[in-house]
């Protein structure tokens, strides 16, 4: 079994790397979070469909891109050795609204929209556009 210090990181390098390679899918360790931080950019409209696939020991996410989409550039803003934490009046909008920000608060998974429409902050995890 492969020990991952970062695997929010590690998702995003796959997808990233998948989507430079023109892969119509990629497929990741499986973990709650990133489990909900796909669910969360499926029910934006980032990527087409997410799967957990495999037994309990080893699940893994399968992830696929939507067409209409372009690639996704992905950047991991919070790493395990430099958190980083905002407030929801420090959130600026990601590409003058086009991207998102998404932020693990205490009411879960956020984007940056909702992250200052609920006026709650957290950590910023990664922006996508």
């Amino acid at each position: 079994m492969v020990y991952l210090s970062d695997p929010i990181g590690d998702l995003l390098t796959r997808m990233r790397n998948a989507q430079h390679a023109r892969r119509p899918e990629c497929q990741a360790p499986w973990s709650k979070i990133n489990q909900h931080l796909c669910e969360l950019l499926k029910k934006q409209g980032w990527i087409e469909e997410v799967e957990v696939i495999g037994e309990v020991p080893k699940q893994e996410i399968l992830v696929t891109f939507s067409k209409e989409k372009p690639a996704l550039t992905l950047e991991r803003k919070s790493k395990p050795g430099r958190r980083l934490y905002v407030g929801f009046t420090e959130l600026k909008p990601v590409l003058q609204g086009f991207g998102m920000a998404v932020l693990t608060t205490s009411e879960g998974l956020l984007t940056d929209r909702q992250a200052r429409k609920r006026k709650i902050g957290g950590e910023l995890l990664c922006t996508i556009s």
